[in-house]
């Protein structure tokens, strides 16, 4: 057996321990509020201001220092997820412990939110479906509809609480995206992984860093002579007018190109995979996108 299969059975055998421990414990806690588990904090945020008063969300990935791609399940994980009546998790291989986790741990009565899934995506598609507006409303509407099916008694609370969030919640979200859209739409910017694409696409930037040379350094490889040279060349060509990287993955490939946008004066703004500790989906967001904009306007003049 290799070591990963090890390490794999290791996990399932402790998290179904975790679950044996907690065939009695009740999915709703002692305050009577639907108990849910969420694979990472962004997703979890997003689940906790639908669910409002009714709901008590558990993010298991809180800190940004803990990379999804390898977070291992503790016991504790592993009875949270037993005792839960609603998980969510992200999927497409980029939090494949949590749906081995969720296997480790079965229970008849309980829903599960594979977002991956829910966007017709498959493993190899771009995982970063956060950074995806569209992909997000659609989280959003699942995440409303399964709580009404859930507890239906409650149901017109949670809409009320959909309606705020969209409303009040993501403004600001929602603002900066289509000011963005409609100051800078075609305009050619640099990133320096997959997970700026969504944002990209959603604003009509025009993200002119090869996709191959995105995809490699997002899942840790190395890209190839030809895209690093490419890329080299737009930053000291000033085919680009903002250079966007992720500070949570800043390889020495990317902190070339980093310090070459500076050097050539294009300015550099940063966004990170995971948000700080307690802070909201949205508020996370909307500082990263008020950056981008103004790293926008000092390079056009807009």
């Amino acid at each position: 057996m290799s070591r990963r299969a090890a390490a794999a059975l290791a996990v399932c055998l402790v998290l179904v321990a975790g679950a044996c421990s907690a065939e009695s414990s009740s999915s709703r806690s002692g305050t009577g509020k639907l108990q849910v588990v969420v694979a990472e904090s962004f997703w979890g945020s997003i689940a906790t201001q639908l669910g409002g008063d009714h709901v008590e969300v558990t993010s298991l990935i809180t800190s940004p220092d803990t990379d999804p791609h390898d977070y291992e399940p503790t016991p504790q994980d592993g009875r949270a997820i037993a005792s839960a009546q609603y998980v969510v998790f992200n999927g497409l291989g980029y939090d494949t412990w949590a749906s081995k986790a969720v296997d480790a741990n079965p229970s008849s009565g309980r829903r599960v939110l594979e977002i991956g899934k829910l966007l017709g995506l498959r493993e190899g598609d771009n995982p970063h479906r956060w950074y995806f507006p569209a992909d997000v409303e659609r989280v959003i509407t699942q995440i409303t509809a399964d709580y009404k099916a859930i507890d239906p008694a409650n149901a017109s609370y949670y809409d009320q609480q959909h309606d705020a969030f969209e409303s009040t919640g993501l403004r600001q979200y929602k603002d900066l995206l289509a000011d963005i859209t409609r100051k800078y739409e075609g305009t050619p910017v640099g990133a320096s992984e997959s997970i700026f694409t969504g944002l990209a696409q959603a604003t009509g930037l025009n993200l002119v860093t090869p996709p191959s040379f995105l995809v490699a350094i997002s899942e840790g490889t190395d890209p190839t002579a030809r895209d690093k040279a490419t890329a080299d060349e737009q930053i000291t060509g000033k085919q680009i007018e903002v250079f966007v990287f992720n500070s949570q993955n800043a390889t020495p490939d990317v902190q070339t190109l980093v310090g070459a946008a500076r050097a050539n004066g294009i300015p550099v703004t940063t966004i990170t995979e995971t948000p700080p500790e307690n802070v909201s989906f949205q508020d996370w967001q909307s500082r990263q996108l008020q950056q981008l904009a103004d790293a926008l306007a000092t390079a056009t003049g807009r």
